[in-house]
């Protein structure tokens, strides 16, 4: 059984740990920009446990576009309280738990939020052997991101919130 729920900050290490198993060094969110958007976006910042443990996390700020820009890996701001473009900077299961249904339960959490909060899509951006993963379930590739983070080929994907 999966539990989804809002990150504490005690979850901080373990977050850390899961995020540096699932992205390289460069693409990986740090500590401190964890501990940032813990203490500004806990309301779009999630966790999944299975059996008590930390299986994954979902997280992003609100922002104002319908696209990621590479300042927001490094700047968090709170997000408003309706309205915006729920933006998904990251998206991290452990390896232990993969191919459970952890990531898309996330991401499934993750929307019903952002449409009991009037926003308006969902954008994420992913490497291209990721792209049919979001697209079954219902994002559209809206073409290569201009994107630089980690030095990667990023797409944007986006899902309209109806």
């Amino acid at each position: 059984m999966i539990k989804i729920r809002n990150v504490k900050m005690e979850d901080l290490k373990q977050l850390v740990v899961i995020e540096n198993l699932c992205f390289s060094k460069e693409e990986a969110a740090t500590k401190h920009a964890f501990e940032k958007r813990i203490e500004l976006i806990p309301d779009s910042f999630f966790v999944a446990e299975v059996d008590g443990k930390i299986a994954g996390l979902v997280n992003g700020p609100v922002i104002d576009t319908m696209y990621i820009t590479d300042d927001l890996f490094s700047m968090t701001k709170s997000n408003p309280a309706k309205g915006g473009h729920q933006s998904i900077l990251g998206l991290a299961v452990s390896p232990y738990f993969q191919r459970q249904g952890v990531a898309a339960a996330l991401l499934t959490h993750l929307e019903k939020e952002a449409r009991k909060n009037n926003r308006e899509t969902i954008t994420l951006t992913c490497k291209q052997d990721l792209i049919r993963f979001y697209e079954n379930l219902g994002y559209l590739n809206c073409g290569e991101s201009a994107s630089k983070h980690g030095g990667v080929c990023w797409y944007n994907m986006c899902k309209k919130i109806d």
